[in-house]
C-alpha cells in the first residue's frame, strides 16, 4: 500500500514538473512571438512613415511659393506627426523608459504648438513636459531597462551609466587617497616614536 502511494507521489511531482517545462517552454514561444510582431508592426509603421514623408518633401516645396502661415502650419504638423512616429518606432526597438518618454514629450510638444488651445491647456502642456523632465532627472532608475534584449547597454542609458560609473570610480580613488594619506601619516608619527 505504501509503495503505491509513494508511486503515486513521484508520479505526480514528475507530472508537475513536466507540465512546469511546458509552461516555460511555452511563455517564452510566447514572448517570442510577441516580440516578432512588434518587429513586424515597427517595419509596417516605418513604412508608412516612408510613404508619408514624400508629401512632406512636396509641401517643403510649396513652402517658398505660399507666404500663408497655414501652410507652414500643416507642413509643421506632417513634420512632427513624422518624428513622433520615429520616436515610436525607437520606442518599439529599444524598450526603455526614456524612449516612452520621448514619445511622450514630442507628443505634448506636438499638442501645443500646434494645437491652438486655452491658456490653461497650454499651462497644462508645459507642466506635463516639466514633469516628464523631472522624472527622466530623478526617478529614472537605469537598471530598469537598461538593457536591450541582446543585451547591450539602452543608448539612452549610456550616459547616466557612464556618468554613474566615473562617481564610483573618482569617490573609490578618493578614499583610496585618505586611506593612504592616513596610513603614511601612522607610518610617519610611528617612526618619530621611535
Amino acid at each position: 500500500m505504501k509503495d503505491t502511494r509513494t508511486k503515486r507521489r513521484i508520479t505526480r511531482t514528475q507530472l508537475h514538473r513536466q507540465e512546469e517545462r511546458i509552461k516555460f517552454a511555452l511563455r517564452d514561444q510566447v514572448a517570442e512571438l510577441a516580440s516578432l510582431l512588434e518587429v513586424v508592426v515597427s517595419c509596417l509603421v516605418l513604412l508608412g512613415l516612408l510613404i508619408s514623408s514624400l508629401p512632406v518633401a512636396k509641401e517643403m516645396l510649396t513652402l517658398w511659393s505660399s507666404s500663408s502661415t497655414e501652410a507652414f502650419q500643416t507642413f509643421l504638423g506632417h513634420a512632427f506627426n513624422l518624428v513622433i512616429g520615429i520616436e515610436f518606432i525607437k520606442m518599439l526597438a529599444k524598450h526603455s523608459p526614456g524612449s516612452a518618454l520621448e514619445v511622450l514629450l514630442y507628443a505634448i510638444a506636438r499638442n501645443m504648438i500646434l494645437g491652438h488651445g486655452s491658456a490653461i491647456e497650454n499651462l497644462l502642456g508645459v507642466a506635463s513636459i516639466g514633469l516628464i523632465f523631472v522624472i527622466r532627472k530623478f526617478c529614472f532608475v537605469p537598471s530598469f531597462g537598461a538593457t536591450l534584449p541582446g543585451g547591450q547597454m539602452a543608448e539612452d542609458v549610456k550616459p547616466v551609466m557612464m556618468r554613474f560609473r566615473k562617481e564610483q570610480k573618482t569617490a573609490s580613488q578618493e578614499s583610496a587617497v585618505s586611506a593612504d594619506t592616513s596610513s603614511a601619516e601612522n607610518q610617519a608619527e610611528s617612526k618619530e616614536e621611535n
